[in-house]
């Protein structure tokens, strides 16, 4: 199962709401607000692009890690 706990999270700590994903990204409120509510999940281009925005690892937005960096080293 996906956990976009982080993702929400990270959202919340920057003041980033879904409209202004929506705007920079060209991600669509429409799937912010399905992920939200656990309708549907991210496709992996998606992943990218917000992982991209947010200066943070994709497996963090999963939830797989704790650690917000890209490079865990």
């Amino acid at each position: 199962m996906v956990d976009l706990n982080n993702f929400f999270k990270l959202l919340e700590e920057k003041n980033i709401n879904a409209n202004k994903l929506s705007i920079e990204t060209g991600i669509s409120t429409g799937n912010i607000s399905d992920w939200k509510k656990g309708r549907s999940y991210p496709t992996a281009q998606k992943l990218v692009i917000i992982a991209d925005y947010l200066d943070c690892s994709i497996d963090y937005l999963l939830g797989r890690t704790e650690n917000p960096k890209i490079n865990q080293k």
